[in-house]
């Protein structure tokens, strides 16, 4: 009764140097995946995903605003908006709405197809061709959501200080360039790079969880269903988790 129980638990870490074995296969020169396979998956989690996630994070960059104004008006300091949204936006905000996006649209995405190849019996198939599913599947959807999400990123951010400006602009009748100066004496190349560092490892996180859940699924239709729904659930914990671990080692070194 307890192997099952051992194995489930093996499993993750399993998934996990698999793919950190496959990683460094590719970069040894030993690709396995297609390079029109890799630019489709490319182009699903970059250039498709750029208009959600920019809407997304201007919303965000505006309520944040609107929030701050009306608490900061009472006290006449209205300008500290641009610092409140600059702040937020690159060390938290834009990173952790982006990765939260791109795992209900693209890391759900990831779960339903490879789901639904497992139920097709499609990896058996590439597995007696000679085609792990590692290097074959799951490899090019990580890399691609690890390069695309430090891009994504910067859109989020930028995205997120458009909405703030143009509440500050409304409310607080400023000028776009009192708002953005201000913006630029506030922000700092740690707020960035913190945002960044974020991004990198939410993009993995949500490309390794979207395949595992993929990849494990039963094969039945409820199954797709069921490792869609796990994959979304398991990237918005993890990413709570992960932003958190961030904060507070951030804080420890004084960033």
């Amino acid at each position: 009764m307890l192997k099952p129980s051992f194995a489930f638990a093996r499993r993750p870490l399993t998934f996990l140097g698999e793919v950190l074995l496959s990683a460094g296969a590719a970069f040894g020169g030993r690709r396995r995946y297609r390079a029109q396979d890799a630019a489709r998956v490319l182009a699903d989690t970059s250039a498709r995903a750029v208009g959600i996630v920019c809407l997304v994070n201007f919303l965000v960059g505006a309520i944040l605003a609107f929030v701050g104004a009306v608490q900061l008006l009472k006290f006449g300091a209205g300008i500290f908006v641009a610092d409140l949204v600059a702040i937020s936006v690159a060390r938290e905000m834009a990173a952790i709405i982006t990765a939260v996006v791109i795992a209900g649209r693209t890391g759900a995405a990831f779960a339903a197809e490879l789901a639904t190849m497992q139920t097709n019996e499609e990896v058996d198939a590439l597995e007696v061709l000679g085609l792990p599913a590692m290097d074959f599947l799951v490899l090019p959807r990580v890399a691609a959501l690890l390069l695309m999400m430090p891009l994504l990123f910067v859109f989020a951010c930028l995205a997120g200080l458009v909405g703030g400006m143009a509440v500050a602009s409304v409310m607080l009748d400023l000028s776009p360039a009192a708002y953005m100066n201000r913006t630029a004496d506030a922000l700092a190349w740690t707020h960035l790079g913190l945002g960044a560092a974020k991004s990198l490892v939410f993009g993995a996180l949500i490309g390794m969880v979207g395949c595992y859940h993929g990849l494990y699924a039963q094969r039945n239709a409820a199954g797709v269903g069921v490792a869609t729904t796990g994959a979304v659930v398991t990237s918005i914990v993890a990413i709570i988790v992960i932003d958190a671990v961030f904060a507070l080692v951030a804080n420890t070194l004084g960033i």
